[in-house]
């Protein structure tokens, strides 16, 4: 016979390490909003456009209006859609106030969509760092990007909330890829003691071509193991996976640590 505490004590562990994700995410995506706002969206607003090639190769190329004009529209919608995003999340917003809940996610999807196509022309027209694998990776998010709002949005305009929300999960996450990419690096950076795998002044490698696939992919995969153990795992399957969850926010919260201090803190002046 099923023991109901103990059921109770590992949903409650599963519940709770995905509460806890949640907010070392969203507290590291706030820190990645005020570096794109501070840094970026300020120097847009004082018309110091050479600011954005001092930290972004090819950040402001003379002569390249259109190629401007997306990368510029790109980055500063970054903030806009990481913000939409984590607001869209929290259950109390959905349940105090829906109207704006949907307004909210039909801006955030008609971004996602925009940031997604855009990011197509920024990698294979206007040129990207990185190897043509790299490029293939950024690609396939965007593509992810594509299909989870798809997905998402049919399944709302069909009222399938629950479908819903696990699309809208899925989306937020593939959304983040770009953001997943700089926490694994600065990760990466720190557990190697430096750049190994991939050389720094070229920016390609083998460690970048598999993360720019990992950044996206492996954060499907996590989500995956938790709804499955959520709706049918077992206790020891929902313990399991409550601690692996936990093992991984926390290496992503070291990420998120070494990318404030040292990546996005430093360049803010």
């Amino acid at each position: 016979m099923q023991d109901n505490r103990s059921l109770f004590s590992a949903d409650g562990a599963l519940r709770a390490a995905g509460r806890f994700w949640f907010v070392v995410a969203v507290s590291g995506q706030l820190m990645f909003v005020y570096y794109i706002l501070a840094l970026y969206g300020r120097a847009t607003v004082d018309g110091n456009l050479a600011t954005w090639g001092t930290v972004m190769p090819k950040g402001y190329v003379v002569g390249d209006g259109l190629g401007n004009l997306l990368l510029m529209s790109h980055v500063l919608l970054a903030a806009v859609i990481t913000l939409g995003g984590a607001i869209q999340l929290i259950p109390q917003v959905r349940m105090i106030a829906p109207t704006f809940h949907r307004w909210n996610g039909r801006v955030y999807v008609a971004t996602a969509v925009f940031m997604g196509l855009g990011g197509f022309y920024l990698v294979w027209v206007r040129g990207g760092v990185g190897s043509f694998v790299h490029h293939l990776g950024v690609s396939a998010n965007g593509l992810a990007i594509l299909i989870c709002a798809a997905l998402a949005l049919r399944a709302a305009m069909a009222r399938r909330f629950d479908s819903h929300r696990r699309w809208a999960l899925r989306l937020f996450l593939v959304v983040s890829g770009v953001w997943f990419f700089r926490v694994g690096l600065m990760l990466w950076l720190f557990v190697n003691k430096g750049p190994v795998g991939f050389d720094p002044k070229t920016f390609e490698g083998p460690f970048l071509n598999v993360l720019a696939f990992a950044e996206f992919l492996l954060p499907l995969a996590v989500l995956e193991m938790y709804l499955r153990a959520q709706d049918r795992g077992g206790n020891m399957r929902r313990l399991v996976v409550a601690g692996g969850l936990t093992v991984l926010t926390l290496a992503m919260g070291v990420g998120i640590g070494i990318a404030t201090m040292g990546m996005w803190l430093p360049r803010i002046r």
